[in-house]
């Protein structure tokens, strides 16, 4: 077959699963609107009414963006070892998980509550403790959409899918807008359904990739044999356990307080609906492990990515490697995999900020309706944002606030999952703590010229670990330290 066949093959297979994927989104029958009156609740969290396998899907598709299927195997291709971290990372999340979400799901739908800010109102009866909460989980989101843009910007680049300039930029574009109108019209039913064409092309391309690779490398001992004789890191170095250890555990713990996994889990239809996917969900780490692999096999096949842009290696890969028809689908499935995290990253943005900073300080008297109109537009809004966060600053901006959001809101898990089972660290002593986490978490970072692993010790003693961590220890103590001082404080006032 010519270049030129190839290339349209690539391309025909690539346009089938994007194109038919924006109709679905669109034209479901699923999103037919009835005659009651629209709810941010209806918008937001579709009524929570998803089921087993639907939360098991959107779920799925939310925690694993298409920049984490291209971020975990460039760190293995570029860092070694240290780079599957990810995998013990989203296996200790399930159990805590099973624990948290479904207590979580019950306060939210007993009191009617929308986001993790109203829940936290709720439990500290402290609006600025759920504004600080509200804000950060802002903060942290809005990095993370542009970043699933960049996702797809660099693996269509890489795969030579994405035209250089205007035309590649409007491609990108038109993409977004299928999302945008599809989540301003039906809210979180838009990604549900992507997360179903989701779901089934990251699953067949993967296991169809994973054993074209082996076939082609001589089965996977052959591959570790020839990546280790390329990589002197494949072995993980004692002296990087404790950042191997902390970035799972951290990671683990962020992840269930970021505002778009608990917008997911409070579509639920139920605690024992949450129980039964958690249960489920390590189907994904098992291709997020595969995908790991893949950096091994990059390595194997002599792939030479681009400096500082580890993230190419698989795509280079798969281009090297993969019939053309198969490399389309496979990079279709990279474009269709970042529209599932980035429009429920956008609904639960817009849901925070309508509950937890317009209603409660600009408009307390909004209607239902108006509340899911507002919502729509800031939706939208942050769409746009992201859209011109990519185009107007550099990839490693967008790279870096991110790292920061997962430092900020692990923040906020002292108010949040800690609140389920004890009300005793006092609503003044957890927003001090907050803002000493945040304000420690952000320093490190930046200190550390951007990097998730800081050095802490005492003279030659050093020890690597992730920053989030070391705020998040900080955090605790401001928390519990100041906990009796607020507690007997507000007894002398009473008295």
């Amino acid at each position: 077959m010519f270049q030129g066949d190839l290339v349209l093959a690539t391309v025909a297979a690539f346009l089938a699963v994007v194109g038919g994927t924006s109709l679905v989104a669109v034209g479901a029958r699923w999103f037919r609107r009835d005659d009651s009156l629209p709810t941010l609740e209806g918008w937001a969290l579709a009524g929570r009414q998803f089921g087993a396998p639907t939360t098991w899907l959107l779920l799925g598709g939310t925690i694993y963006t298409a920049y984490t299927f291209a971020a975990v195997p460039g760190m293995v291709y570029g860092a070694g070892a240290l780079g599957f971290f990810a995998l013990p990372y989203t296996v200790i999340v399930y159990p805590l998980a099973f624990v948290l979400l479904p207590r979580l799901w019950t306060a939210a739908r007993d009191n009617g509550y929308i986001t993790v800010a109203d829940y936290v109102k709720g439990r500290y009866d402290s609006p600025p403790l759920a504004l600080a909460v509200a804000l950060t989980g802002i903060l942290a989101t809005m990095p993370y959409i542009a970043l699933q843009l960049l996702g797809i910007r660099a693996v269509l680049t890489a795969g030579g899918l994405y035209p250089r300039g205007l035309a590649g930029d409007l491609a990108l574009v038109a993409v977004f807008g299928v999302l945008a109108i599809a989540t301003y019209r039906h809210g979180l039913r838009a990604p549900a359904v992507i997360s179903i064409v989701k779901g089934a092309a990251i699953f067949g391309a993967t296991l169809a990739v994973v054993a074209v690779v082996f076939d082609e490398m001589g089965g996977p001992g052959r591959m570790f044999e020839t990546a280790a004789a390329r990589h002197t890191a494949l072995a993980l170095e004692p002296a990087l356990f404790p950042a191997f250890a902390t970035l799972a555990l951290g990671s683990a713990m962020a992840l269930l307080v970021y505002p778009h996994v608990l917008t997911a889990a409070f579509a639920a239809s139920g605690p024992d609906t949450l129980r039964k996917v958690t249960i489920a969900l390590p189907a994904w780490t098992a291709v997020l492990g595969l995908f790991g692999v893949l950096g091994i096999a990059a390595l194997a096949a002599g792939v030479d990515a681009p400096p500082g842009n580890a993230e190419s290696a698989v795509p280079l890969l798969v281009e090297q490697l993969m019939p053309a028809a198969l490399t389309g689908v496979l990079f279709g499935a990279f474009v269709v995999g970042a529209l599932v995290p980035a429009a429920v990253m956008s609904i639960a943005a817009a849901a925070l900020f309508v509950r937890n900073v317009y209603v409660e300080y600009f408009h307390p008297t909004a209607t239902p309706k108006h509340q899911t109109r507002i919502a729509q537009a800031v939706s939208l809004t942050a769409k746009v944002g992201a859209v011109a966060f990519v185009f107007g600053l550099r990839n490693q901006d967008a790279i870096n606030l991110q790292l920061l959001g997962g430092v900020w809101i692990l923040q906020t898990f002292p108010a949040v999952a800690i609140g389920l089972f004890t009300t005793r660290l006092h609503r003044w002593a957890l927003l001090a703590g907050w803002a000493v986490g945040m304000a420690t978490g952000t320093l490190l970072v930046v200190w550390g010229g951007f990097s998730s692993v800081v050095s802490v010790g005492f003279g030659e003693v050093q020890v690597p670990v992730y920053a989030a961590v070391v705020a998040f220890a900080l955090n605790m103590v401001v928390a519990v330290g100041l906990t009796p001082f607020f507690a007997r404080s507000e007894e002398a006032v009473r008295a």
